[in-house]
């Protein structure tokens, strides 16, 4: 490890690196409160709106596993590039759709393209860079990833408003282009150098399956119903739940036999021994379901009970980007004086106080500058925790492996986000219908009429209480789908707290880091202090091509 001042060169990788992934995360959140313009301009159904989503986030899971093993054979940038030029490709062409099949067509091709960039760009990181570097490194890559979750929605409404839905997708490519410079300027290629011929085809058809059945289920439990649908016919979600899992249990059963007989295999089941990846992984996965709650909930509060538009909603969820990337500058050297673990465990206990003070502040006449604050709080968190978070997991890691690891660190990141918008999402919706019922039987609001007006509630996730409280023949009816679209928000929002707490006692699992003084030399680490690496001659440095 080095202490070498970091180069301008390196400055500029890590630029071009978080360039390209801050494209994908806006990209999960950009399009979200441009939705109903998007409706009225294409004539989009119901359910071509949740697939013009959920094929993106599908897409993108299913496929990030074999991603990562393609760049780790025949080179991370190579990777990085094919994938950034695919992205803009297919946002160019969602950009010109004239119909819901070509939209949902181009954001299919969008989530290949997004599932060959997230793990090139973040093995080729871990790859890259030591020491005090690497440490800045992940600490601007997880920024991003945090901020840019904030960013989109704000992206998104101004463009909405001010011109057309289309540039949120055009958007990325004058970016796309500048990146690509960057990949060609400023990045060494990286790959591993010992990995054998071969394709282990079954392990990514069983993954990839079997990841995609699980994220449907996940994403569609919420629509579908998780066992019979509305009129009354049984749900596909289950079937896919189980289909999905019966698939990747299969998929663990066929690697680890290929590996017993030295075939060539898509994991290395071995990287299980690493503690910080095995106990990280876990981590990950319950924080990422946790932050997923605020961010869905907030957008639906804000637009449907509180009356705030589309720039708006943007303009006060940027407080969570302005605190995550201010907070960036401040966690490398935190985390020289403290270490990895006390770090994360930081940023999270302030996520958890974020949310959970959301959660209590939330009602009627709550202030803009009490939730902005809120969110500056809970951004400040997440720049704390995203960052370290990722850097620890993958500290044990051999580089050469690197790819395989980060593929499955982001599969795991994605799923959890999968399941927070499954669970948190649910769950609001279904708090909302409950609550709404019952606030109706409350009033004067004919029977005959309540279930209607609770159906219109729920399959909007409230976007419908605007209008219903204009109208002053549907104004009762919207006064208590508005209360109750709060009191859903209230219950949502503490629930994501609670899972965060999960999350941060998964961290004591987490194996600890040597914590130097500031100035102090790097003691290299004795051989003892990691595990065997799985992979005999691996090269912990880039190779330059």
């Amino acid at each position: 490890m080095s202490d070498t001042p970091i180069s301008r060169r390196q400055w500029l990788a890590m630029l071009t690196l978080s360039l390209g992934v801050s494209l994908v995360v806006m990209d999960m959140t950009i399009v979200n409160v441009a939705v109903p313009v998007i409706i009225d301009d294409l004539g989009l159904t119901a359910a071509g709106a949740q697939w013009m989503n959920a094929i993106y986030l599908l897409m993108l899971a299913s496929l990030l596993l074999a991603a990562g093993r393609l760049g780790d054979r025949i080179g991370r940038r190579k990777v990085y590039a094919i994938g950034l030029i695919l992205f803009m490709v297919a946002s160019l062409s969602a950009g010109a759709a004239q119909n819901q099949e070509m939209l949902i067509a181009a954001r299919f091709v969008q989530g290949l393209g997004a599932a060959m960039i997230v793990p090139a760009s973040l093995s080729t990181l871990n790859a890259t860079f030591q020491g005090r570097a690497r440490g800045i490194a992940f600490a601007i890559w997880g920024s991003t990833v945090g901020g840019m979750v904030a960013v989109g929605p704000l992206v998104g409404g101004w463009l909405a408003t001010e011109s057309t839905w289309r540039w949120a997708f055009w958007i990325n490519i004058p970016f796309g282009l500048l990146a690509l410079v960057g990949i060609a300027k400023v990045l060494d290629e990286t790959r591993d150098d010992d990995i054998r011929p071969g394709t282990d085809v079954t392990g990514i058809l069983l993954s990839t399956l079997g990841l995609g059945g699980l994220v449907f289920g996940l994403i569609e439990g919420q629509y579908y119903g998780w066992w019979r649908q509305d009129s009354g016919a049984l749900s596909p979600v289950p079937f896919s739940l189980a289909l999905g899992a019966l698939l990747l249990v299969a998929f663990v059963v066929v690697e680890a036999r290929r590996a017993r007989a030295g075939a060539v295999t898509l994991v290395d089941l071995t990287l299980m021994r690493f503690r910080s990846l095995r106990y990280g992984s876990i981590a990950a996965t319950i924080v990422a379901l946790g932050e997923i709650g605020l961010i869905f909930t907030l957008p639906l509060l804000l637009q449907g009970a509180l009356g705030y538009t589309p720039l708006g909603t943007g303009v006060l969820i940027l407080w969570l980007a302005v605190g995550t990337f201010l907070a960036s500058g401040a966690t490398p050297p935190l985390t020289q004086r403290l270490g990895q673990r006390a770090v994360i465990r930081i940023g999270l206990v302030l996520e958890v106080v974020a949310i959970a003070g959301t959660a209590l502040i939330i009602s009627e006449d709550v202030s803009g500058p009490a939730i902005a604050g809120m969110l500056f709080v809970y951004g400040v968190g997440v720049g704390m925790a995203t960052a370290q978070l990722t850097s620890a997991i993958l500290i044990d890691v051999p580089v050469g492996a690197s790819g395989q690891a980060s593929g499955f660190l982001t599969t795991v990141r994605q799923l959890g986000s999968a399941l927070g918008i499954a669970v948190l999402g649910g769950l609001l919706i279904s708090s909302l219908a409950s609550q709404t019922a019952d606030e109706l039987a409350k009033t004067d609001v004919p029977a005959s009429q309540q279930d209607e007006a609770v159906a219109i509630v729920r399959d909007s996730a409230g976007a419908a209480i605007p209008e219903l409280l204009k109208d002053p023949a549907t104004a009762e009816v919207g006064e208590a789908a508005q209360a109750s679209l709060i009191t859903a928000s209230k219950i949502t929002t503490g629930i994501a707290a609670i899972i965060l707490l999960g999350g941060l006692a998964a961290t004591l699992a987490l194996p600890a880091a040597p914590v130097r003084p500031a100035g102090a030399a790097p003691a290299p680490a004795p051989p003892a202090s990691r595990p065997a690496e799985p992979t005999a001659g691996t090269s912990r440095r880039p190779r330059p091509e």
